[in-house]
C-alpha cells in the first residue's frame, strides 16, 4: 500500500496489548505496530465476512422453514421414535 493511501488513526490499549505489540515487533513478527494492526483488521474482516455468511444461511433456512407448511406438535418420545424408524431405513 502506498503511503499516500493511508490514514492516520489513534486508539488506546491496555498495557497487555501494547505489551503484546511491542514485542511482537522486538521479536521481528512484524515490522511496525501498524502492520499488526493491518493484520487484525484483515483477520477481522474474514470473520464478519463469515459472520454474514453464516447469518444468511441461517435466514434462508428460517425462510425456508417457515415456508414448509404448517407445524405440528409431536411429544419428546414420538420424536424419538421417527428418528429412530427414519436411521433405520437408512442403514
Amino acid at each position: 500500500m502506498k503511503a499516500t493511501n493511508m490514514r492516520t488513526l489513534t486508539i488506546s490499549l491496555t498495557p497487555h496489548q501494547a505489551s503484546m505489540l511491542e514485542n511482537a515487533v522486538e521479536s521481528g513478527g512484524y515490522a511496525s505496530n501498524s502492520e499488526i494492526v493491518r493484520d487484525a483488521l484483515r483477520l477481522w474482516e474474514q470473520r464478519e465476512e463469515v459472520r454474514q455468511m453464516e447469518l444468511a444461511r441461517l435466514k434462508k433456512a428460517y425462510d425456508e422453514g417457515m415456508a414448509s407448511g404448517e407445524g405440528r406438535s409431536v411429544t419428546a418420545d414420538t420424536l424419538l421414535a421417527e428418528l429412530k424408524a427414519e436411521a433405520r431405513k437408512r442403514g
